[in-house]
């Protein structure tokens, strides 16, 4: 019999190849599953995405559902707007502080329009500076806790065009799983190898960063403040650790923790009572907390200035508008002057939350900052449970599948600081009313 049989083999040998094979199999098991950025970004042709759409038209029309999505609504995006003439509970927009219909910000928008005209015409590289957004990016910058600052017409913008700018093939990029998808854009466009983790799976990153980092030219991790599907929190100490330990360069995204964690709202650095300086990119957001449209990038002033010279969406791009710079302007400056409206959006959002884990209602990782998913299951319940609560004058949207989850379907209430505890109380109850009967 020849050797080749296995008649005469080593069983030593034999031994040590079937624990290989047992810790291989044991190492890969043991990797969570999680969509590769080719997954994630995976799209239809044009014809095969306008089909795609039509048929879930007529998969609403089959269920007796109405559309949840672009109901027309009049009014300033206050906790109570209007549709058809009819009074509705808002949960629907990201007005945290009650800042947008602030007389003064619309007073400073005004103003900045009568001064400066409609827009500024052309990029800042091309047509000059205006004072008002040099005075801006100041304010952000003191306000993060950073040397400097960069405003750009759009948050989806600012992570696209940066991440993609920054980063190129010979680079790796980590990203949380969950991470929105502007960043995830600017990941493509870098041509990077990108690599997700689990979502908010710190152990998960350590292992990605051990195994992978030097083996890349540099390596940008990326992850949010708070997260705006389930609306938890970073460990910011843990990922600072990390990132330098694997002299990586962290980038955060602030677009709804701005205005919603620290005692003055002035993010998650605050929160955890971290040096801001320990974060390499700070991203934010002006049309949330801030009351106006547009986004920023912080950091270091010599790397900010980099960013101004050569950052493609800005360069090459109209700056931000005058009256949106001047409407963020003095949004900050009423945030850090009326600490009350974060504590009042602090207390709301916790009893919210706390109302619906009372109720027995499925929060999932929530900590009850801002934004409260309730977690339903399917995508026909969340429909049903939002539109039904549309009928009782309630306006909140449901989520589901591609955007989480298959069985995490879910409808998301965003949180302000001017909802009042009687809104809160009866929208818990028609809540439970609304679940309750598509049961």
């Amino acid at each position: 019999m020849s050797q080749e049989s296995g008649a005469t083999a080593d069983p030593s040998e034999a031994k040590r190849r079937l624990l290989a094979e047992l810790l291989n199999k044991k190492k890969t098991v043991s990797k969570p599953d999680v969509p590769s950025i080719t997954q994630q970004m995976e799209k239809p042709s044009l014809e095969e995405g306008a089909q795609q759409l039509s048929d879930q038209f007529a998969w609403l029309e089959g269920m007796g559902q109405a559309n949840p999505y672009f109901r027309t609504l009049e009014g300033i995006p206050t906790p109570v707007i209007y549709s058809e003439g009819r009074e509705i509970i808002n949960y629907a927009n990201y007005n945290y502080l009650g800042l947008c219909g602030d007389q003064r910000v619309t007073d400073a928008a005004k103003n900045a329009l009568d001064k400066y005209g409609t827009s500024v015409s052309a990029s800042r590289i091309a047509s000059g500076e205006r004072t008002l957004h040099q005075r801006l990016e100041s304010q952000v910058a003191n306000l993060i806790g950073q040397e400097d600052a960069l405003a750009l017409v759009g948050g989806f913008t600012t992570n696209a065009s940066v991440i993609g700018h920054i980063c190129g093939p010979q680079d790796l990029i980590i990203y949380d799983s969950y991470i929105h998808r502007s960043a995830l854009e600017g990941a493509c466009l870098a041509g990077s190898r990108s690599i997700p983790f689990p979502h908010n799976n710190l152990v998960a990153l350590e292992d990605l960063l051990s195994e992978h980092r030097q083996k890349y030219r540099q390596c940008l991790v990326i992850v949010e403040g708070l997260y705006s599907m389930d609306g938890d929190i970073v460990d910011l100490p843990k990922v600072i650790e990390l990132k330098s330990r694997f002299n990586a360069l962290l980038f955060v995204d602030e677009a709804h923790s701005l205005g919603v964690l620290g005692a003055s709202g002035r993010g998650i650095t605050e929160h955890f009572n971290v040096n801001p300086k320990e974060i390499d990119l700070w991203m934010g957001t002006f049309s949330k907390t801030l009351a106006s449209c547009g986004g920023a990038i912080a950091g270091r002033h010599e790397i900010i200035r980099y960013l101004r010279y050569s950052t493609p969406g800005f360069v090459y791009s109209v700056g931000l508008s005058p009256a949106n710079a001047a409407a963020t302007l003095t949004a900050i400056t009423l945030m850090l002057k009326e600490p009350e409206r974060v504590r009042r959006l602090q207390h709301n959002s916790q009893l919210f939350w706390n109302l619906c884990r009372e109720a027995g209602l499925n929060t999932g990782p929530c900590e009850g900052y801002a934004v409260v998913p309730v977690i339903v299951g399917s995508p026909e319940k969340s429909i049903a449970i939002s539109n039904a609560l549309f009928e009782k004058g309630i306006n909140v949207q449901p989520i589901f599948y591609p955007a989480v989850a298959k069985n995490e379907a879910r409808i998301r209430f965003f949180i302000t600081s001017e909802h009042t505890e009687e809104q809160i109380y009866s929208t818990i109850s028609s809540l439970t009313d609304c679940i309750g009967n598509t049961d």
